[in-house]
């Protein structure tokens, strides 16, 4: 609608120029009004755009949901496979401790075998100087020797009776050569046995620290793509929100659609959660070795220990100081890994006080697992762990221990009667 000022101006404007009348600036004042309402955006339009680019979004999150699923199931694969190797890997440090201690037993039985020899050498030296020195003797020397007929007489029988004596020696000490010539052929292939042991336990911790790095390179890449479309939707629906709230009509019906898709985005999310669950226990289970449940009462069955080393100090034993252990402490191979003890999730992970670097994992009907002592964590905050799971690695200097808390509402109990049975080791 044109107003008072608008017309008072197309009158001046004629009344200035007298060949351009009114009538013929009439038609540009009605194109004016016109193309400011063209310029006004239409939020109808705008909604409609926004409403596309959801749609584009939606088709984008389809499919980085079907690339996320593939990656799943590579992720469910990679951690299975994990599990094998620090098995495989506890498997042969423990291997190769036994054959480092038997190597220890047969170069202490060298030494003690060499130090038998070289006795039994001397005194036979001794006796043979003796022999020699009488043999120097000339018969006529004998018989004028200033002694007594039965001197002589024992003298002589000394002499023979030390004759068997010597051989019986001399044989004895042959033997103890050649049982050490052939000590000493063990202890080389010992020495060799040794020598092979720790290159495959090399080969296993590079092996595991690849899948380690594949699988922590898989997580973050899905989730990294996930959060970037996240954000670019929430922009969206919030500026699809301002739009629709000039058009009262769709108001009630975008809330329940939003609240819908908001619902079927949970479930879906819970169930690609627990379908990831699931692929790891059945991959894991193909292998032979599917870590068992948590029970539903009572302790925490089915857990398997977090490293392969012994127990320096049990729960309820003293430390030097006189403090109480409220865990296990075990001694480990400098670089070993750490797994996880049962199934559960990374509630905490990362240097804490006097702990060092700590670990804290949730598992089933209350209970806690706290793992401190770690030379490096593979874990983050959130994720679902399986048992026997690698969560990190020992220190890669001297002799690491690692400490093991387990606690049921926030009390401590005696983790070791929830660890399994294998080997004997970590038993209460």
């Amino acid at each position: 609608m044109l107003n008072l000022v608008t017309i008072r101006e197309a009158v001046s404007v004629s009344l200035r120029y007298p060949p351009v009348t009114a009538l013929t600036l009439l038609p540009a004042l009605l194109v004016v009004p016109a193309m400011a309402q063209e310029r006004q955006p239409d939020p109808a339009r705008q909604l409609q755009q926004v409403e596309r680019d959801l749609q584009e979004a939606d088709k984008a999150k389809a499919q980085l949901d079907a690339k996320a699923e593939a990656l799943e199931k590579e992720l469910a694969d990679l951690r299975a496979r994990a599990i094998e190797a620090a098995d495989q890997q506890r498997n042969q440090a423990d291997e190769l401790a036994r054959l480092e201690t038997a190597l220890g037993e047969l170069g202490a039985e060298e030494k003690a075998r060499l130090d038998r020899i070289e006795a039994d050498r001397a005194a036979l030296a001794e006796l043979l100087g003796a022999l020699q020195r009488l043999s120097r003797l000339p018969p006529d020397t004998m018989i004028a020797a200033p002694q007594s007929p039965s001197d002589t007489v024992k003298s002589a029988l000394l002499l023979r009776s030390a004759v068997p004596e010597l051989k019986t020696r001399a044989d004895a000490l042959s033997k103890e050569l050649q049982g050490l010539v052939d000590l000493r052929r063990e202890l080389a292939a010992q020495k060799d046995r040794t020598a092979r042991a720790a290159e495959s336990l090399a080969l296993r911790q590079r092996d595991l620290a690849a899948l380690v790095a594949r699988r922590e390179e898989l997580s973050k890449s899905t989730d990294t793509e996930r959060a970037r479309l996240a954000t670019r939707v929430t922009a969206l629906g919030e500026r699809a929100g301002d739009l629709k709230d000039l058009i009262e009509k769709l108001e009630a019906e975008r809330k329940v659609q939003a609240a819908r898709k908001a619902e079927a985005e949970r479930r879906r999310q819970a169930q690609v959660e627990a379908d990831r669950e699931k692929r790891a226990r059945d991959r894991v289970a193909g292998l032979k070795r599917a870590p068992a449940e948590p029970q539903s009462a009572g302790i925490l069955g089915g857990m398997v220990a977090p490293v392969s080393g012994k127990v320096v100090r049990r729960y309820g034993q003293t430390d030097d100081v006189g403090a109480t252990s409220r865990g296990l402490t075990y001694s480990g191979r400098a670089g070993g890994p750490v797994v996880a003890p049962a199934d559960g999730a990374v509630m905490f992970a990362g240097p804490f006080k006097g702990y060092g670097l700590l670990l804290i994992l949730e598992h089933a009907n209350g209970y806690h697992s706290l793992l401190s002592g770690l030379g490096r964590i593979d874990a983050q905050v959130g994720q679902r762990v399986l048992g026997g799971e690698p969560v990190g690695l020992l220190s890669g200097d001297g002799a690491p221990t690692l400490y093991y808390e387990l606690r049921r509402g926030g009390q401590p109990v005696n983790p070791a009667r929830g660890l399994a049975a294998s080997d004997g080791k970590g038993q209460g």
